[in-house]
């Protein structure tokens, strides 16, 4: 009998859960720019982008001395446009690098505090996102303050990890919280769990990450940071190694400029001086330049390699091949990738990212009852 008066109310208590109204605010904030979105429930009623001139933050010497800065910035954007801080329930941030986690959310913590301060795994604007986030949750009682899907989640396979090389190893550095929440997306679509499908998804953005997804799990990926995998609009993608080292020890360039050359200046930014893919499609489609369809080629023709690399980790079972990201909206390289790797299986487009969407959702579930990871 105290068991099932126990099993009922817990079950009253998600039905409530389930019903009740939330307000989730979500923050992705970028090397240039800080991006906020206010959700009530599942509706997106508030968003902005605020962006940070190279002046604005040259006093600082790293992102997370950038905090108080663009605290205040949002601070103001809310007062600005009447936001009562008061009346959230959640705030969600774009994880950072802090040490490889499986997918899912993330409750902030002193320890997952520290990672993202100390930036364990290398600087990244996005470890600010879950600063904020409690910051801001700190000053609202009983509002709570997550992350969702870092850069960082790591599901990789053991074979996966091993390189060349006894001194390094390869690591699961990504679009993890687009890569799982199109993926999703796309399974809704056909009706079927994410968990029971393989899928290849290629992220087409300011970098280019392409991941085998196998039933749930990306087992292995490119990292999109470090330089692996196709180059993208400002990202070099792999170079030739001996021709980097013989570089690194010509006396003319840094450290701090190589890699500007492998993340930042490379890519599409090196070969055509802008990282403005617009720009380049236009050269190209519109004015003929030879040059200009010769990188769009090679940027399309590197992705598809890639994603028949991903599409042999999954032993060729292969139940979809989603493109999405910023670079998806061009139809010349979508239509390339898609001639080349068509054979494999059905490939399907969803342009663009809805990050802001994303980490909004994931903190609206955990509200709802679903189950939050903790970071130890």
């Amino acid at each position: 009998m105290c068991k099932y008066f126990s099993s009922l109310s817990t079950n009253i208590l998600i039905d409530i859960q389930s019903i009740m109204s939330y307000r989730i605010l979500s923050f992705n904030p970028g090397s240039t720019s800080t991006k906020i979105a206010l959700y009530h429930d599942e509706c997106c009623v508030f968003t902005a982008n605020i962006e940070h001139s190279s002046e604005e933050l040259k006093p600082f010497k790293k992102i997370t001395d950038q905090f108080e800065f663009r605290k205040n910035l949002i601070l103001h954007e809310f007062a600005k446009v009447g936001i009562d801080l008061h009346s959230l329930d959640a705030i969600v941030g774009r994880g950072g690098m802090v040490k490889p986690v499986e997918s899912g959310v993330y409750e902030m913590n002193a320890r997952l505090h520290e990672d993202l301060v100390l930036g364990i795994q290398g600087e990244h604007a996005s470890s600010l996102g879950g600063l904020l986030a409690e910051a801001l949750a700190a000053q609202i009682p009983g509002a709570r303050a997550f992350i969702a899907d870092p850069v960082v989640v790591d599901e990789m396979q053991e074979v996966a990890r091993i390189s060349g090389h006894a001194l390094f190893q390869r690591k699961s550095l990504f679009h993890a919280l687009n890569h799982k929440a199109i993926s999703r997306l796309y399974a809704k679509t056909v009706d079927k769990p994410y968990e029971e499908l393989n899928l290849v998804v290629a992220h087409l953005g300011g970098g280019v990450t392409v991941g085998a997804h196998q039933r749930g799990r990306v087992i292995d990926v490119n990292d999109g940071i470090s330089g692996s995998g196709p180059f993208s609009s400002n990202r070099s993608g792999q170079l030739p190694a001996v021709d980097v080292a013989k570089l690194c020890f010509s006396g003319e360039y840094t450290l701090a400029d190589v890699k500007q050359m492998i993340n930042g200046k490379g890519g599409v930014m090196s070969l055509m001086g802008t990282s403005d893919m617009r720009k380049v499609e236009h050269l190209a489609m519109q004015e003929n330049d030879a040059k200009a369809i010769l990188v769009m080629d090679a940027m399309a023709y590197n992705v598809a390699k890639e994603i028949g690399a991903m599409a042999t980790v999954l032993e060729g079972q292969v139940d979809a091949i989603l493109l999405t990201g910023g670079i998806a909206y061009c139809r010349y390289i979508v239509e390339y990738i898609t001639r080349r790797v068509a054979f494999i299986a059905p490939v399907k487009v969803f342009p663009g990212e809805d990050e802001m969407g994303a980490l909004a959702m994931n903190g609206l579930a955990v509200l709802r009852g679903a189950p939050v990871k903790v970071y130890t």
